[in-house]
């Protein structure tokens, strides 16, 4: 047995370049694995991946030619089955040794070798046997068929091959298939094609074409050198970036910061060649969102920022040709840019010449959700709903603005621009707003009333722009799942998750003054009877959706748990209950405080006493539930007000008192005593305990 590198790939027609990533690191990932579990391949070896618009490939070093032989034990019938009276194999043993190669005149001394052991239900009978190791011509035929049949293809294309008969059905066609196990060619098919080692490089400028490939470690330099491509995608991703920084620089700019652009012009070219560009000045008097848009989403080019992050008429193209004059290159894409910008231009001064509030009639006319109205009867539900927030974050004058703003907010929908660009919904509210003579305040709120539209975006500007956002959002989530439009699985079609996300970044970063069920209580009546009450399946979500991000956050899942679990209603006191619960932990009296707390709850799940009781003093008879008592009384007078100011931690942090007084009453006391009286009085006392304990959490979820 020897090992070389191994080298695979598929030449194929322009991937999608959305999706050429993902694909390629599918393919090698997918290849790798079942190499491995094949024993072709280390099981903790390190492999190369490449990705271009023309191919997919892998490099897997230390590859065998054949796997070893492996010891395997194979489990045949149970023992009452495969043996009779006498020990002997009965007809239902043989044939099952006959199908494993057992010859006839061979089952005696076969059975003798058998071992016989449970397989968790029966004895049965298991046969020891040497299965040989898969040669690298099947292993690697298994792998890429595994490999191809489990691409994540966004969308599948079916073509014909050469023969005029047959179908393949694969992300695009595929022309070529390279398998080199050090230099010899690998004996292997896929898609109709057998494997060679001939593949092609760049389209135009390879100085080799087409391209034999000598050594599959050499793959990579070879394609370089004389196929002018640049295999991998991370390299040609930071040739990119870094040109783009040189080029922009020697301006005094500086382009766009945009991770998915880069990624998406990385997979349109084969050898990146960064040119500067610029469009007539006269454009700029465009909103600059419009036109960094339309060049990033229809040209893929970079706009070029000034130091105050204002857009210049200045910006970077990626080719993929490297001519020795570049102005023919850099004057077509100038010349093609232009009807671009030209039809935002146009867009923009169309849309000025009507007011948003001259557009509100036609949002009657605009389908929201067919079982709940348009966009003109959403607009009055979020009107009312910004209205009740504002009266509670900030009274009547914003209230009053509160709901200008959600009147205007939905408008733009009606516009040119959102129509060609629907990306720049609020954006274009906010411009047009100002325009129409709105104030700077409804104009901005406008603009923020989306925010956060993704994560880590910000959050609204202003107490209007976070009443409008919150409205915004909560509409959304009541209404659907008010009409049971609920995410499933991988499946939010709504973003419901996202606007959840958002509505809690803003109770708990905004720090504000509102609880959950308040937030709910205001939105749901808005409805009317449209929909059915979905309050308790919303707070589920709700705190599903902050434990999962609070768990990204660091927090442990047994903080998260005893946090959550009281429903705090309050999300702004979220983080700072989890910073008390997290001190508390780390004090000595913590272990023993989490389980007393938790046998008390399950005391008090079986008592059958009044959950209002108070304790009376007559009936504290032993010494150390007196104790405890005086002690309780003593720390809930202490704790108590730090409790109601927020102050989490000192509160816990006096409730540690308590650790000697429990643990001596459970050591001494019956707490189920015979008396009725006693038993109600002292599951009483426990109830006070327990609930002066979990005011900030339920200390029972940090017991081991």
């Amino acid at each position: 047995m020897s090992t070389q590198s191994l080298l695979v790939e598929l030449f194929v027609e322009e991937l999608p370049p959305k999706s050429l990533q993902k694909l390629g690191e599918t393919f090698a990932s997918l290849l790798v694995a079942s190499l491995r579990d094949q024993g072709l391949a280390p099981a903790d070896g390190d492999y190369t991946g490449y990705a271009t618009p023309r191919r997919l490939a892998v490099l897997v070093p230390d590859v065998a030619d054949k796997a070893p032989d492996k010891e395997v034990e194979v489990k045949l019938v149970p023992v009452k089955v495969g043996l009779d009276a006498d020990g002997k194999a009965t007809l239902p043993l043989k044939k099952k040794l006959a199908a494993l190669g057992v010859a006839e005149d061979t089952v005696d001394a076969t059975v003798a070798t058998l071992t016989q052991k449970s397989d968790g239900k029966n004895e049965a009978l298991w046969l020891a046997r040497t299965e040989p190791g898969v040669d690298l011509r099947q292993g690697l035929q298994a792998a890429l068929d595994c490999a191809i049949e489990r691409l994540p293809i966004p969308k599948v294309m079916t073509y014909q091959l050469a023969d005029g008969w047959s179908n393949v059905k694969f992300v695009r066609p595929a022309h070529r298939l390279v398998a080199l196990h050090g230099r010899d060619i690998v004996d292997v098919r896929a898609l109709g094609i057998q494997a060679a080692n001939v593949t092609q490089g760049h389209r135009f400028e390879a100085a080799v074409d087409p391209l034999t490939i000598a050594t599959a470690d050499g793959y990579a330099t070879q394609l370089r050198d004389e196929g002018a491509v640049i295999a991998s995608f991370a390299e040609r991703r930071e040739l990119i970036r870094r040109q783009l920084q040189e080029r922009a620089a020697a301006e005094g700019l500086h382009p766009i910061d945009d991770d998915d652009l880069l990624d998406e012009v990385t997979a349109l070219v084969e050898r990146p060649n960064v040119l500067p560009c610029q469009f007539d000045a006269e454009f700029l008097a465009v909103p600059q969102e419009c036109l960094i848009l339309t060049m990033k989403l229809n040209q893929k080019y970079f706009p070029l920022l000034d130091a105050e992050g204002k857009l210049t008429n200045r910006f970077l193209i990626v080719s993929n040709i490297t001519p020795d004059d570049p102005s023919q290159v850099i004057g077509g894409n100038e010349r093609v840019v232009r009807p671009r910008l030209a039809d935002a231009k146009f867009f923009f001064d169309q849309d000025q010449k009507k007011k948003l509030a001259d557009r509100l009639p036609g949002l009657a006319k605009v389908v929201y959700h067919h079982q709940l109205g348009s966009q003109g009867e959403r607009t009055e539900r979020v009107r009312a709903i910004a209205k009740a927030i504002g009266s509670r974050l900030g009274g009547d004058e914003l209230a009053k603005l509160a709901d200008r703003t959600a009147e205007l907010a939905k408008a733009d929908l009606l516009t040119e621009m959102v129509g060609e660009f629907p990306e720049l919904q609020g954006i274009m509210g906010g411009y047009y707003a100002r325009h129409d003579g709105e104030p700077d305040a409804v104009a901005e709120a406008i603009e923020d009333h989306y925010k956060p539209r993704f994560a880590g975006d910000g959050l609204p500007r202003s107490p209007a722009g976070t009443a409008v956002a919150l409205a915004d959002k909560i509409e959304t989530l009541v209404g659907l799942f008010g009409i049971g439009q609920l995410p499933t699985g991988d499946k939010d079609p709504f973003a419901l998750r996202r606007h959840a996300l958002g509505t809690i970044r803003m109770l708990v970063e905004g720090e504000l003054p509102l609880s959950l069920d308040e937030l709910l209580d205001i939105a749901v009546p808005a409805f009317g009877d449209r929909i059915e009450d979905p309050r308790d399946k919303l707070q589920e979500f709700f705190f599903d959706r902050l434990a999962t991000s609070l768990k990204e956050q660091g927090y442990t899942a047994q903080e998260i748990a005893a946090v959550l679990s009281l429903r705090p209603q309050r999300l702004a006191d979220v983080h700072a209950r989890l910073a008390a619960v997290r001190a508390f932990s780390q004090l000595p009296e913590a272990e023993s405080l989490a389980a007393a707390n938790k046998r008390i709850g399950n005391i008090l799940k079986k008592s059958a006493g009044a959950s209002d009781a108070r304790v009376d003093p007559a009936l504290l008879q032993d010494a150390q539930e007196q104790a405890l008592h005086a002690e309780l009384r003593r720390v809930a007078a202490t704790a108590g007000p730090k409790f109601d100011s927020g102050d989490y931690q000192a509160a816990l942090a006096e409730c540690a008192a308590l650790k000697a007084p429990v643990d001596a009453f459970f050591d001494s006391v019956m707490v189920n005593a015979d008396d009725a009286a006693l038993r109600q009085n002292r599951h009483a006392l426990l109830r006070e305990l327990h609930a002066l304990m979990n005011r900030v959490a339920d200390l029972a979820r940090l017991a081991g």
